[in-house]
């Protein structure tokens, strides 16, 4: 793994950063928070307002504009392109029946973009409603059941993309 880094500004920009990058800065600490930083012949004055070292994102301020910064190194990128989210140790793709039942509401479309914990579908069983919430965010790839139809344990209800 080399020393390269990602930044994510607001969610929007990215920069590839390496370390012979950060070498070219030249920057002084004010103090445990403020920096004076020159680069390239310009002056900026820099704030660190917040830090979340555990997820790797920071609230900086330069020259008095303030910006969201995310940092992945090189393990961060590869795990990432691998699909899998850091903090998560399984995603959910699809909702199958706990057990058999009558479908009663369908609240999603296919192609339907939910958020976690919205309302999928409730299917009674044993003569209570049951309520399927979604649990991630995503988007509805398919729906294999139609309100009022019987379903077995096991069989899929709804599928993610």
């Amino acid at each position: 793994m080399s020393n390269s880094y990602k930044l994510s500004v607001n969610q929007t920009t990215t920069f590839d950063w390496n370390e012979s990058d950060l070498k070219t800065l030249d920057a002084i600490q004010l103090n445990s928070s403020q920096f004076h930083v020159l680069d390239s012949n310009k002056s900026y004055k820099v704030e660190i307002v917040s830090a979340d070292f555990i997820a790797k994102k920071y609230t900086i301020k330069v020259n008095n504009n303030t910006y969201e910064v995310a940092i992945a190194d090189a393990l961060d990128i590869l795990i990432q392109s691998m699909g899998i989210q850091r903090g998560r140790t399984k995603v959910i793709n699809a909702i199958k029946a706990p057990m058999p039942g009558l479908i009663l509401e369908i609240s999603v479309e296919v192609g339907q973009e939910v958020k976690e914990n919205d309302p999928l579908l409730i299917l009674e069983a044993m003569k209570m409603e049951n309520s399927f919430l979604s649990p991630r965010n995503g988007t509805i790839k398919s729906i294999a059941v139609q309100k009022g139809m019987a379903v077995d344990k096991g069989q899929l209800l709804v599928e993610f993309e």
